[in-house]
């Protein structure tokens, strides 16, 4: 069984009297502890293709399957509660909560789960911030450290509540070439120490260069696919 199936995925958005098609019949399988690109120009259907395997939106036709379940069937408090358990995102612009310190915005998303001991909520922050290399920046705020450090951070908060997907969309974008493959490592030690499966939108050749399977949208239609090695 895939971990993630679409299978004849369509999108349609409606702009006014105009109706855009964003992905057209698109068929991806992907496995448990993946690294896999997305890649294509502007409008190719990417961030749409994450939005909809994110539980954020409902295919027009065809099916989403995740862990075997056609997650399109969810209403919005089934689809909330499910992206809560399974689902981590790392965006472009990190999205840290300003007015949190580094250790409360990873802390976060597991006051929105169930109740974990409060000892068993700070042992698992403080395991991924010293992953990542944060520890000694856990009392900061985001204002006081650099893009990179906030990249760390939101890798941290995404996989904190143990999800089996991480969905990124344009995750170093904002960042250096250096820090940038600090970044995409620090993902490759988590696939391999969590198994968790890493899923990217980017036109960034770095993240294209470290994926193990490549997708190539153009028009909203998957146009070529490439396995690569394994890390």
């Amino acid at each position: 069984m895939k971990l993630i199936n679409l299978q004849g995925v369509t999108k349609r958005y409606q702009s006014g009297e105009v109706s855009v098609t964003a992905l057209k019949s698109v068929d991806v399988e992907i496995d448990t502890r993946s690294f896999v690109t997305f890649i294509g120009p502007s409008g190719s259907g990417k961030s749409t293709l994450l939005n909809l395997i994110g539980c954020l939106d409902k295919p027009s036709q065809g099916k989403v399957f995740i862990n075997n379940v056609d997650v399109g069937l969810f209403n919005r408090t089934e689809a909330a509660a499910f992206r809560g358990k399974t689902i981590g995102f790392v965006f472009q612009n990190f999205n840290l909560i300003p007015v949190l310190t580094v250790y409360e915005n990873v802390e976060y998303p597991l006051l929105m789960l169930d109740r974990l001991p409060p000892k068993e909520r700070r042992d698992r922050i403080l395991q991924l911030l010293e992953k990542v290399g944060m520890t000694d920046q856990k009392d900061k705020y985001p204002n006081q450290i650099s893009g990179g450090q906030k990249q760390r951070v939101a890798v941290a908060r995404a996989l904190v509540t143990n999800p089996q997907i991480v969905l990124a969309d344009e995750p170093t974008a904002n960042l250096d070439h250096a820090t940038a493959f600090k970044v995409i490592n620090i993902m490759h030690e988590m696939k391999n120490a969590f198994g968790t499966t890493f899923i990217f939108s980017t036109h960034d050749p770095k993240i294209v260069g470290e994926a193990e399977i490549l997708y190539t949208l153009e028009d909203g239609m998957i146009t070529h696919r490439e396995i690569k090695n394994k890390q």
